[in-house]
C-alpha cells in the first residue's frame, strides 16, 4: 500500500466517486445490509469536489477509494457539548471490492487524523450507521472510540465515533 496517492477529487472525477460508492452500496446489499440503499447525492459529490474536500486514493493510477473529510458537524447528532469545532469529520468513505480488506480503509483514516491534527484539531469523528456492528468493529479497531448511539426515527446512522488526533483543544501538541 505504500504507492497509494490520495488527492482531492476534481469535479470532472464525479462518476469515479459514484461508481465507488455504487459498489459499496451494492456490496452491503448482497450482505444482507440496509446501509446505504439509495443513489449517492450527486448534488452533495458534486459541492464536496468543487470544495477540495472530496478525496480519491488511487494505487497504479486507478481510483481505489473515497473518502470526504470537513468541517462538517451534523447537528442532529454533534451537539454543542461535543464542541464540533474541535474536529475534522470523516463522511462517504468507500473502498473498492477488489482492495478491501488490504488495509485501505485504515490507511485512508490515518490519513485522514494527519490531516485533523495538521489543521490544530483534537479529534477525527465520524457517524455510522446504528445497525451494522461490522462496521462498528472496524472503526473501533482502527482506533476510534463509540461515543453514543443517536437514536433519531428519520436516521439511520447515529453511531458517533471519534478518534483522538493527539491535540489539544487549543491546538498544541500533549
Amino acid at each position: 500500500m505504500k504507492d497509494l496517492l490520495i488527492r482531492a477529487g476534481r469535479p470532472d472525477e464525479l462518476d469515479a466517486v459514484e461508481a465507488l460508492l455504487r459498489e459499496a452500496s451494492a456490496w452491503l446489499a448482497s450482505r444482507g445490509i440496509d446501509q446505504w440503499q439509495y443513489p449517492p447525492h450527486r448534488d452533495r459529490i458534486t459541492a464536496a469536489l468543487e470544495q477540495e474536500v472530496c478525496f480519491l486514493a488511487f494505487m497504479d493510477g486507478k481510483p481505489i477509494a473515497t473518502v470526504q473529510l470537513d468541517n462538517f458537524a451534523d447537528p442532529e447528532f454533534w451537539t454543542p457539548n461535543d464542541d464540533p469545532k474541535t474536529a475534522l469529520y470523516v463522511h462517504r468513505m468507500a473502498v473498492n471490492r477488489e482492495t478491501a480488506g488490504a488495509g485501505v480503509g485504515v490507511l485512508l483514516l490515518d490519513w485522514a487524523l494527519e490531516r485533523a491534527a495538521t489543521q490544530g484539531k483534537q479529534w477525527l469523528r465520524l457517524d455510522a450507521w446504528k445497525d451494522n456492528p461490522g462496521l462498528h468493529r472496524f472503526y473501533e479497531g482502527a482506533g476510534f472510540t463509540l461515543l453514543r448511539i443517536v437514536d433519531l426515527p428519520h436516521r439511520r446512522s447515529g453511531a458517533l465515533f471519534q478518534r483522538s488526533t493527539g491535540y489539544g483543544s487549543n491546538g498544541d501538541s500533549f
